[in-house]
């Protein structure tokens, strides 16, 4: 009841703001927004990207559509604290008394700013930040299909899970039925809410609970990725060596192929609802990953779904293949179509970009760590973003799943550093000339060294990280 108090209280203090903000807003017609969130999907996962064998000819479309990046970021090579990035636009390495940036009941969202604006909100799939009192309806969303605390289903197909099963996903019992799909499931459910609030503006998150494990898809889509994957000549070995891990070099998993293609089929089926309600050139479309694609586990544990090359390690690891993320927005007569950036993006830029966009009032007390790149996407001159951080502080369980050290990194563009703050090491690598980060420049480019070293400490003082 405090916290629905609270959040009513914050609502009235926006809406206020609001008022008083520039005259662009009433003078523009509101665009909607909907923010299509993948779970686990790599950089390299879709055919525009370089996969030669996952089959995505939605995702390519909207790539000739709209700005592709090739430099987009999540802020945490891992799915909580990349989400809490996304959704508060602050590094999750700030939340303290909490695991991976937990999201805290009182939090103010880029739901809630857009709910507080007029929108009509709607949350489906994986929320993953929090308890019951944090769950997407309370944290902004006016509708919350299958969201909850949950990072993965028990089952893709319905029930989705038995009844006894805490990854059971919510809400869905009495909207479905036998021999559903839950990719399709929550895709039809976000079209029905845009079917019915056509003539207002919203915001659709669609929160994909794929490609995330248990590797599960519909027999015709795997029979399709198993043809393919056999008429396929891949080269080198199927595995190497990383530290206590093996990290997966093949994109040979038949299951995953298919529920890549399950998720281009969803992103395809919206694209189409919003054709179909003349809603395109007034919708702004945003694609992205949460992390980078699980391809690095320990032996043990097993769980390696997909290759993340030419880029190194997998989730969980602060190697480019565990933060480095597909990403593409598109805004008919906005966004300049088929058109291509190296600009700097990571996921706590989404909620001041949107807001700025859409033509609402900022709230950078909020978003503290985000930095809109709108000057970028409406081909505007912006200047270059200024360094981005991550934190991995692995230990237990973690270190033991994922082959990784506890860590923190520094981007500045170009030059990538990654402390081992633990260990007492440092990795220093020229992104530009070696995205794959095979070379190690420690000790070669000492003045680089300690500029980068002396901004990625001065971070770990200011988070409190030991």
């Amino acid at each position: 009841m405090l916290n629905q108090t609270y959040k009513m209280l914050v609502h009235v203090i926006l809406i206020v703001t609001c008022a008083f903000s520039s005259s662009a807003m009433a003078q523009n017609e509101q665009p909607n927004v909907v923010f299509f969130l993948v779970d686990d999907l790599g950089w390299v996962d879709t055919a525009v990207n370089g996969s030669k064998i996952y089959q995505t000819p939605n995702i390519d479309k909207l790539a000739r559509q709209g700005m592709s990046f090739s430099s987009a970021y999540s802020t945490h090579p891992l799915c909580i604290g990349a989400r809490y990035g996304i959704m508060t636009g602050k590094y999750p390495a700030k939340i303290k008394k909490s695991k991976f940036g937990t999201m805290h009941p009182k939090e103010i969202t880029m739901a809630d700013a857009f709910k507080a604006q007029g929108y009509e909100t709607f949350f489906a799939g994986k929320w993953h930040l929090g308890k019951e009192n944090a769950y997407p309806e309370h944290q902004g969303f006016d509708v919350n299909i299958g969201g909850h605390d949950k990072g993965a289903p028990a089952d893709y197909f319905y029930p989705y899970g038995k009844d006894d099963s805490n990854k059971k996903v919510p809400g869905l019992d009495k909207l479905d039925k036998q021999g559903d799909y839950l990719t399709d499931s929550l895709t039809e459910k976000a079209n029905a809410f845009i079917d019915n609030n056509k003539h207002k503006p919203f915001l659709v998150y669609l929160s994909h609970y794929g490609v995330h494990v248990p590797i599960q898809a519909k027999e015709d889509d795997i029979n399709q990725a198993k043809t393919i994957i056999e008429q396929h000549e891949f080269i080198g070995p199927k595995y190497t060596e990383l530290g206590p891990a093996k990290q997966k070099m093949h994109q040979d998993n038949p299951g995953y192929a298919a529920m890549v293609k399950s998720i281009d089929d969803s992103l395809g089926s919206l694209m189409a609802n919003l054709e179909k309600h003349n809603l395109t050139n007034k919708t702004i479309v945003i694609f992205t990953s949460d992390n980078g694609g699980e391809s690095t586990k320990t032996t043990a544990y097993g769980g390696k779904a997909t290759s993340n090359l030419p880029l190194k390690a997998g989730k969980c690891w602060l190697y480019e293949g565990g933060i480095r993320v597909p990403l593409i927005v598109k805004w008919p007569h906005k966004i300049k179509a088929n058109s291509t950036s190296e600009h700097s993006v990571t996921g706590t830029d989404f909620y001041p970009t949107l807001m700025e966009l859409a033509n609402l009032s900022a709230f950078p007390q909020q978003h503290l760590d985000g930095r809109s790149f709108a000057s970028e996407l409406l081909g505007v001159e912006q200047l270059a973003r200024e360094p981005m951080f991550w934190s991995f502080p692995a230990g237990g369980h973690l270190s033991r799943v994922c082959g990784t050290k506890a860590g923190t990194a520094i981007n500045d563009g170009r030059y990538k550093m990654i402390n081992w703050y633990k260990q007492g090491k440092y990795e220093l690598y020229d992104l530009h000339k070696d995205i794959g980060e095979e070379r190690n420049l420690a000790g070669k480019e000492t003045a680089i060294e300690k500029r980068l070293l002396k901004q990625v400490e001065q971070w770990q003082k200011d988070m409190s990280i030991k």
